[in-house]
């Protein structure tokens, strides 16, 4: 049965996003045909009108459908945009489509910023969802009501499905083509566009490594390295503190300062970073995780879990899916 799919774009829409929503699927589609197998998605390009529409780069797509001359798709993705607010402002008759034919889609994708055009249409509400990085803050302060996770690489919530930023678009849509066709086909899409299947890692879009890199103090970055490569180390602030040749009490305000994290939040989400990488990855009992990524115990590793991702850790290695979905609980 085939499954129709709108990819939505509007003056200045990220190409790479799009470009990279329709090789998916068309890949997907091709290798069915090598198969002998009919196709699966049937893609549209869909606009707030019909014709050429400039991306943010030099390239240029052609809608061959405006917003409400057919019924929505079975699948409509939004792409998202470097200037997201000035584009939802221009472009509020795609959020009016978005409020009006929700009930009429099977799934609908906001990549990266695209994810504002679901939030400001009310979509979000009450759900977790995933954005690009830098307008993470803006959509926690624009719509208090959205769990954001600005970690995330994807998440999937019930029929909404929502993705950090640009390239993520190969993860999620990877991830939907894996659970309409299969692993094998997925794998073999992935393996043509040359990218992971499920990114070395796992799920995390700005982990604290990259942050380590923002930082400008050189002894607080070095700090930040050696945690990474050592969760299981005494990393208390009095060692950390002796490490970088600073009082304790002054590491701790400069690392602060220079990180937006105390020295013990840092630890954790690194340990916990590490913690999810092996559940994801591997069969290892979690008393042995908790040894190997510096929490000491199965307690403590599973009062991290629960405190800060509000699921413990064998749940969470039940509910990661081959392509890194992590569903919401009361998904099915």
């Amino acid at each position: 049965m085939r499954t129709t799919v709108d990819i939505v774009i509007y003056p200045g829409f990220k190409a790479i996003e799009a470009v990279g929503a329709i090789n998916v699927f068309d890949y997907a589609n091709t290798r069915l045909r090598q198969l002998g197998c009919e196709p699966k998605y049937e893609l549209r390009l869909v606009g707030p009108g019909v014709g050429t529409i400039q991306s943010d780069t030099l390239i240029s797509l052609n809608a061959t459908k405006a917003l409400g001359s057919l019924p929505p798709a079975d699948v409509v993705v939004i792409v998202g945009a470097r200037d997201i607010v000035n584009v939802l402002a221009a472009c509020g008759d795609i959020v009016d489509w978005c409020r009006t034919c929700a009930d009429k889609m099977n799934i609908i994708v906001g990549l990266c910023s695209g994810s504002f055009f679901l939030a400001e249409a009310g979509l979000l509400s009450g759900r977790r969802a995933a954005t690009h990085w830098s307008v993470a803050e803006l959509m926690r302060q624009r719509y208090p009501g959205i769990q954001v996770d600005a970690d995330a690489i994807f998440v999937r919530d019930s029929y909404v499905w929502t993705s950090a930023g640009v390239t993520a678009v190969f993860d999620l849509v990877l991830a939907m083509v894996e659970e309409d066709l299969g692993r094998d086909i997925a794998l073999s899409v992935a393996r043509d566009l040359v990218v992971y299947l499920k990114r070395p890692g796992g799920q995390s879009q700005f982990s604290e490594h990259l942050l380590s890199q923002m930082t400008a103090h050189p002894r607080v970055r070095d700090i930040q390295d050696y945690i990474h490569r050592s969760p299981k180390a005494d990393l208390s602030v009095k060692a950390l503190a002796a490490r970088a040749a600073m009082s304790a009490r002054n590491f701790s305000r400069v690392f602060l300062k220079e990180t937006g994290h105390t020295p013990s939040e840092y630890v954790e989400q690194t340990r916990l970073d590490a913690a999810r990488r092996l559940l994801e990855d591997g069969e290892q009992p979690l008393k042995r995780i908790a040894l190997e990524t510096g929490f000491g115990s199965e307690g403590r590793l599973r009062q991290a879990f629960q405190r800060r991702l509000n699921v413990t850790p064998g749940a969470y290695r039940e509910r990661f899916a081959s392509t890194g979905v992590l569903k919401v609980a009361g998904d099915s």
